[in-house]
C-alpha cells in the first residue's frame, strides 16, 4: 500500500522526528516475584514509542506496523514466567530496537494489580541506537 506524498513543508520547516506508538495494550502475563503471582496470569499494561531513524514516511515499508509492535509485546509475555517487570521491559525494548528503522524506543509496563490502593506500579525504559 502506498501512502500519498504529504504536502511539501514550507522551506522554514523540516521533519525532526516521526514517532510510532501503541498505548494501553493489555497483555495477560505470568509475571511477579511474590508467591501469589506464580502460576497465574495477571494484566500488564504496555506502552511503546518508537522514534524512526528517518522521519520521512512514504510507504508502510518506511515505518513499523502497529501489529508488529503488538505481536512483539505478546511474544515477550508468552515466553513463560518472568519475575520482574524490568526484565520484560528490557527484552521488549531490545527486540524492538533490532528493527533497522528504529532510532530509539521507550517501553513502559504497568502492573495494575501490584499494589492495593494504587492505580499501577511498573517501570519505563528508553534505549537509543548508538
Amino acid at each position: 500500500m502506498t501512502i500519498p506524498s504529504p504536502t511539501p513543508l514550507p522551506r522554514t520547516a523540516r521533519r525532526q522526528a516521526m514517532t510510532v506508538f501503541v498505548r494501553g495494550l493489555e497483555i495477560a502475563a505470568r509475571i511477579g516475584v511474590r508467591a501469589d503471582e506464580r502460576g497465574r496470569s495477571q494484566p500488564l499494561i504496555v506502552d511503546v514509542e518508537l522514534v524512526l531513524r528517518d522521519p520521512q514516511v512514504n510507504a508502510l515499508a518506511d515505518t513499523v506496523n502497529y501489529d508488529d509492535i503488538v505481536a512483539c509485546a505478546r511474544r515477550n509475555a508468552d515466553i513463560g514466567h518472568v519475575e520482574l517487570v524490568e526484565e520484560y521491559v528490557e527484552r521488549l525494548a531490545h527486540d524492538l530496537l533490532d528493527d533497522h528503522r528504529v532510532q530509539s524506543v521507550r517501553v513502559r509496563a504497568e502492573k495494575p494489580e501490584a499494589i492495593r490502593g494504587a492505580q499501577a506500579a511498573g517501570c519505563e525504559l528508553t534505549l537509543t541506537r548508538d
